[in-house]
């Protein structure tokens, strides 16, 4: 990314300062230490006031923690359950029951790749129809099994091709949606990375509602609405502006419940902090959400749906 550039030049030299160098030497020694100090300094200033599009490349790290990667650090005893019942595995939605802290769970999330091949396994992340069908078959075993849901989002949007549509992409995300509104167990739902439109709410219907420091969560990306306002993508920078898309900005409009800290530069520069910082969220919502009974729960999400969009008079 453009803007850490000189972040990175930097600690590239330190690396290489490291292996090329015997650490015995006091005057490599110091200039390790200087050169370390100077680094941090420009960490601070670099990432302590970044834009909202700078925000948006962070969430798009491809080193970026992924859902399998908060399994794998947050809950034990996770199985994997593939397939909708329908047509097949999408891969660009994961999930199973696991356990957290010692409570069952059950665990849904949107897997993208790191690479190429991977990505291209995964869809990028993007969902078809059978991806969310197979989201909610796992959310009835967690109603039928009154397993408490945690949903973890990373998405751009769901998939826009022409054989999702054929499936019945949107019927799908409506479904997905009406069906989140309607379970009595507990949902607390993680923005991890991007958050994009309808491929993001089919999955992202909560109780409670966080984003990560450095995600994002829109109607659109950056880059599609500067491409539908001035059919120009090259002012995704300006879009980000005025979509007010960051956490910050969800926070203030009551969207989210919270903030998860990310380490200075992002969450891929410390996925065990992230982790860490994600479960200690994790169980605290579930533990005030615990006290709620069903119905309880039920009044309480459809009252915070309706507040969303609401408008306030001076």
């Amino acid at each position: 990314m453009d803007f850490e550039k000189p972040v990175v030049e930097l600690e590239i030299r330190l690396e290489e300062l490291k292996r090329s160098s015997s650490l015995e030497n006091q005057e490599i020694a110091k200039e390790i230490e200087e050169l370390e100090q100077k680094i941090e300094r420009l960490k601070k200033k670099v990432y302590s006031n970044l834009a909202p599009f700078e925000k948006v490349q962070i969430a798009r790290h491809p080193n970026r923690p992924r859902t399998f990667d908060y399994i794998e650090t947050i809950f034990a005893d996770f199985m994997e359950f593939h397939g909708d019942r329908l047509y097949y595995d999408d891969a660009a939605i994961v999930g199973g029951p696991a356990r957290l802290d010692g409570r069952g769970v059950m665990v849904i999330g949107n897997q993208k790749g790191r690479n190429i091949k991977e990505n291209m396994e995964r869809n990028f992340g993007m969902p078809h129809p059978e991806g969310y069908r197979k989201a909610l078959r796992l959310m009835d075993l967690a109603e039928k099994f009154s397993l408490p849901i945690v949903s973890f989002i990373d998405i751009q949007g769901a998939y826009p091709g022409v054989e999702a549509e054929e499936r019945g992409q949107a019927a799908a995300i409506a479904e997905n949606i009406m069906r989140m509104s309607s379970l009595s167990v507990p949902i607390v739902v993680i923005i991890i990375g991007e958050a994009g439109s309808g491929g993001a709410l089919a999955i992202g219907v909560g109780d409670r509602i966080y984003m990560m420091e450095n995600s994002y969560y829109s109607v659109i990306t950056p880059e599609g609405c500067a491409s539908i306002l001035w059919h120009d993508e090259t002012r995704a920078k300006e879009a980000a502006e005025v979509l007010k898309i960051t956490s910050d900005w969800m926070v203030e409009f009551g969207i989210v419940d919270g903030v998860i800290p990310e380490p200075l530069g992002g969450a891929h520069r410390d996925h065990n902090f992230v982790a860490s910082e994600t479960k200690k969220t994790l169980i605290q919502a579930f533990s005030e959400l615990d006290s709620l009974s069903p119905d309880q729960i039920l009044q309480s999400r459809y009252e915070r749906l309706r507040k969303i969009g609401r408008f306030a008079e001076e």
